[in-house]
């Protein structure tokens, strides 16, 4: 740690002005490229991340639409709920990134409409990623100067490149979700700690307490970003105790006062206001203490990012590790942030979907040390070993693509529940169900797919995944399914449920509990399907029977096009908002049933109903008129 501690070099002495105006044309022209390069290597960093990204079509998950919908009702006054009439639960674990959602709905750029054809649902958040992203990449170039200044460019471009090939990074960050702005987080407390900590008795100047409650701050923006980011507090007080500067015990104390300052005042006001120390989310998900399997996971995500890559990578950053420099500094401290995002991941219960969607920081900290490091080592090596290296990182790289490629193939052919899946099929499906059922205004809807649903859907949602609704959520921390099929069966009793996959057996809300409690199948769905209460159809079976002949070819047709065109990449209008109420014929009006004899295998479906247009990767209809075709 001695050579952390030796002084700057003296100042240069200025340069004359006659010296300057002769300087030779080849040398301005140096310089010139000197100042550019950084600025193209970000953008060139960021295009190559654009272009991956644009393959996802207009895809956004549907937990992302979740957060869109507390946008909406924050944003229209009626507070944090989930729709309106709702009580307050904290459905959302990422405050941060629905302030900036908030900031663009009432600046108009979101939840407003389409720009060029495309919803603001889908292209706003793309476009706050991929700010992002480029922020993220500036970051990493700051840091980078401190320990290769000729260089720097290189390590962006490398960085770049590297989260460019991961297809977890590009998958989540322009999935809608919050992880773009907690890498970027991430990769601003990283630089933070690079420049306000490697530079001469930074503990003794006037700077130090700026650093210490800047580095608070910035871990407190990743901490309401993510709950896992609050690891990141631990980042600037472990790096200036390793540094054993004088004064550093002061500063990591000012810097720890500051962090739980601002994140217990966060604290205070949650329990005050949704009456929970932690977002309902963790309480569905009933997080728990990780074990020692858990931290197996951190395995499995380097061996996603290829071991033959990782190893040479390590080998690099070992070897800069081990030599005197500015490189050598740089690269430990950037270590400390790195080793706090793998611990937290490790730390978090499995995630159901594919593509380590946690581990966001983890890919741009350690890309950052892994270009840093490859850069250092080639800048110190010989041809031959230049060669070499190239050689290694590049077979490596190949590897990795590769595993990569192999991992993704399912969610490439068809990627994890889109919001505009949900949207149609259960949101507007569900009015639909809800018109022709002739059911009381007002009526109820439960199902585990919640974000699609709550922006388009005109009836009360209550979310049989618990996240936000709290009575659930505490069933699930239970483990006690009996509270939870009482509450959502015999307390709320919803005139229409849906249950598919894994939730029946998760939930206990299962085929034979819903025909006991009065439900009748509408569609049938595996081990699930669409229900409605038999008892809040007027006109009884006959009326149920027409709406299940209705149903029945429109949504097998809903499935077959969601399995074959990518899992609906294209777009579902360009706003997602309930539709209005269509009005229906009585049910003395209804016709009766045509004689078995005369019907058709199958069943006949009414033939004054299009079938539901569902959009591939070019624009589609706009929202009234796929409504309408739903409802129609």
């Amino acid at each position: 740690m001695e050579i952390l501690n030796r002084p700057a070099a003296p100042a240069r002495p200025a340069v004359p002005a006659a010296r300057r105006a002769g300087t030779p044309p080849g040398t301005r022209a140096r310089s010139w490229a000197r100042s550019w390069a950084m600025p193209l290597a970000v953008l060139g960093g960021t295009v190559l991340v654009a272009v991956r990204a644009a393959g996802l079509g207009q895809w956004i998950v549907d937990d992302a639409a979740v957060t869109f919908a507390y946008v909406r009702s924050i944003g229209d006054g009626l507070g944090p709920v989930q729709q309106a009439g709702a009580p307050a639960v904290e459905g959302y674990s990422n405050p941060a990134w629905l302030a900036l959602l908030l900031a663009g709905r009432v600046l108009g750029l979101f939840d407003h409409g389409a720009w060029s054809g495309v919803s603001d649902l889908a292209l706003f958040p793309k476009a706050l990623a991929l700010a992002c992203v480029a922020g993220t990449l500036a970051c990493v170039g700051g840091a980078a100067r401190a320990a290769l200044p000729a260089r720097a460019w290189l390590v962006v471009l490398g960085t770049g490149g590297l989260l460019a090939v991961n297809e977890s990074y590009v998958v989540w960050c322009f999935s809608g979700l919050e992880n773009s702005l907690y890498g970027l987080l991430a990769a601003a407390l990283a630089l933070l700690l690079v420049r306000g900590l490697l530079v001469p008795n930074p503990l003794r100047d006037g700077t130090a307490l700026g650093v210490a409650c800047g580095a608070a701050a910035l871990a407190l923006a990743a901490a309401l970003t993510r709950p896992d980011g609050a690891v990141l507090a631990a980042a600037y007080p472990l790096t200036v105790l390793l540094l054993r500067r004088r004064g550093a015990p002061r500063a990591a104390l000012v810097n720890c006062v500051v962090f739980g300052a601002g994140y217990g005042a966060f604290l205070l006001w949650r329990h005050a206001e949704f009456g929970r120390w932690v977002p309902n989310t963790a309480v569905a998900k009933s997080q728990q203490p990780p074990g020692p399997a858990d931290l197996a996971k951190v395995g499995e995500l380097l061996g996603y990012a290829g071991w033959a890559l990782v190893l040479v990578c390590v080998a690099c950053a070992g070897l800069v590790l081990g030599r005197p420099g500015p490189a050598r500094r740089v690269t430990g401290v950037l270590c400390v942030p790195l080793a706090l995002t793998l611990l937290a991941y490790g730390a978090l219960a499995r995630d159901w979907m594919p593509l380590y969607r946690f581990a966001t920081p983890v890919w741009v900290l350690g890309s950052a040390v892994a270009a840093l490091a490859v850069t250092a080592v080639a800048s110190g090596a010989g041809l031959r070993g230049r060669v070499l290296l190239g050689c290694a990182v590049t077979g490596g790289l190949v590897l990795s693509i590769a595993g990569q490629q192999a991992r993704g193939e399912g969610f490439r052919r068809e990627p994890t529940l889109s919001m505009c899946w949900v949207a149609d099929r259960y949101g507007r499906t569900f009015n639909a169900y809800a018109d022709r059922l002739g059911l009381r205004p007002g009526a109820t809807a439960a199902l585990p797919d919640l974000g699609g649903m709550l922006l388009t859907s005109r009836l009360r949602v209550v979310d049989v995944a618990g996240l936000t609704d709290r009575t659930v959520a505490d069933a699930y921390a239970a483990h006690d399914k009996a509270a939870l099929t009482r509450h959502v069966l015999n307390e709320v009793r919803p005139e229409l449920v849906h249950t598919h996959g894994a939730w029946p057996g998760k939930s206990g809300i299962t085929d034979a509990r819903l025909t006991a409690a009065g439900y009748v199948p509408l569609y049938r769905e595996g081990n699930g399907g669409d229900y409605v209460l038999a008892a809040a159809v007027p006109g009884g079976p006959r009326r149920v029977d027409a709406v299940r002949e209705w149903a029945r070819p429109r949504i097998d047709r809903m499935n077959r096009e969601k399995h074959h065109e990518g899992g609906r990449l294209g777009d579902c209008g360009a706003r997602l908002v309930p539709d209005s109420p269509a009005r229906r014929p009585a049910p003395a009006a209804l016709p009766a049933p045509p004689p078995p004899g005369d019907a058709p295998p199958g069943g006949a479906p009414h033939r004054d109903v299009r079938p539901i247009p569902l959009a591939s990767v070019r624009p589609a209809a706009p929202v009234v008129p796929i409504a309408r075709e739903v409802a129609g």
